[in-house]
């Protein structure tokens, strides 16, 4: 559905905005469309809430975020240029919020809790046992990685996104995307060696 034909079918009722792409969506939250704006807010606000929990502490903290980062989508929609996806746009708006509110605590040391791993449950208890020992090892190692590299980690591993979009995202070129990636999975393969695993994080 083109946006011409969303704003015509909006005009006559006939719009249903859940099947209507993102990059629609927007433009017409930039008309002032709130059923669009909630539609958007169902659509990504657990992989943004998800994605705000690997930066800062507490469930709290990251839904009042959440709330922050779609406010400032409604007020900002009429900017997006779709350069990037709508989903890496709300995400570097949640980086942008997360690392504000990081720095407002600064002296709390939240940097060193910034990676937070969501499992899932759907697994018998022992390969959840298993995959809860891994989760830990993992996490351990990820924190003895610099924030810039963890950051990298978790949107390629976690959010599975594109070097482009990580780009996008993070705001530096592909090649230092590629770069931290490298030496980002080197260090924790040389972690996870030390702990008696052989399989590097690849």
């Amino acid at each position: 559905m083109q946006y011409a034909d969303a704003i015509a079918a909006k005009a006559t009722g006939r719009r249903r905005p859940t099947e209507t792409s993102d990059e629609v969506l927007v433009g017409l939250i930039a008309q002032g469309d709130k059923d669009a704006m909630e539609v958007l807010y169902r659509r990504y606000n657990v992989r943004v809430f998800r994605f705000l929990l690997r930066f800062v502490e507490g469930e709290a903290t990251a839904e009042d975020l959440v709330s922050d980062v779609f406010l400032e989508a409604w007020c900002k929609a009429g900017q997006f240029a779709a350069r990037s996806s709508v989903s890496t746009w709300l995400l570097a708006i949640a980086r942008y919020k997360a690392l504000s509110a990081l720095r407002k605590r600064s002296a709390d040391g939240l940097a060193d809790d910034v990676i937070e791993f969501i499992e899932d449950p759907a697994e018998d208890a022992q390969t959840a046992l298993e995959k809860t020992e891994r989760a830990q090892i993992l996490r351990d190692c990820l924190k003895q990685l610099s924030p810039a590299h963890r950051e990298i980690v978790d949107l390629v591993y976690y959010h599975e996104r594109s070097i482009d979009d990580v780009a996008a995202i993070v705001g530096v070129p592909q090649n230092t995307v590629k770069t931290r990636m490298f030496y980002a999975r080197k260090r924790i393969g040389e972690l996870l060696a030390a702990r008696g695993f052989e399989r590097a994080f690849t």
